[in-house]
């Protein structure tokens, strides 16, 4: 006999699906325990069990499978939560930058609008500036105005009693 020849014998037999048999010991596995596609209902799977010889609870292993399902989906939905919360963080990050760029842009602007009203030495033109405004202020304190307003408060109404005559 050839190669390619075909003979009879346990080497040459095929199952359900036409592939060939590899051993004797598949050659005389009950075909009614082998199963290539799922059930159409849980009857259909008791009644398989049962040629078996086992009991395998259905729910459990159902249970266990949603179980897993619930477990990958709440993964993935913590795992998209992680990213959200870096991409959130990324972003705060950016504003905070922007933040601090515009405060120094800000005290940059104020300093170079202080040098071009007042010249070289802004802040101590300042500082001289409010000293004089608070010696003025102490000297007008020491004077005697109270009298002196007495007597100039009729004579500055009258004044403006004649602008409003003529106007």
């Amino acid at each position: 006999m050839f190669k390619n020849e075909s003979g009879t014998g346990a080497a040459n037999r095929l199952d359900d699906a036409g592939i060939p048999l590899a051993n004797k010991e598949e050659a005389e596995i009950n075909p009614d325990l082998v199963r290539r596609e799922g059930f159409a209902s849980e009857a259909e799977y008791r009644a398989y069990l049962a040629t078996l010889g086992g009991e395998i609870p259905f729910d459990a292993y159902v249970a266990g499978t949603v179980e897993t399902c619930e477990e990958h989906a709440l993964e993935g939905h913590l795992r998209e939560l992680r990213e959200e919360l870096e991409n959130l963080q990324a972003r705060l990050q950016v504003i905070r930058r922007q933040a601090a760029t515009v405060l120094t842009e800000n005290a940059r602007w104020a300093d170079a609008s202080a040098h071009a009203q007042l010249g070289d030495r802004p802040w101590l033109k300042l500082a001289g500036a409010t000293a004089a405004a608070f010696v003025v202020t102490r000297g007008l304190r020491r004077l005697p105005l109270g009298t002196v307003a007495t007597a100039a408060l009729p004579l500055a109404a009258a004044a403006i009693n004649r602008k409003f005559a003529r106007g």
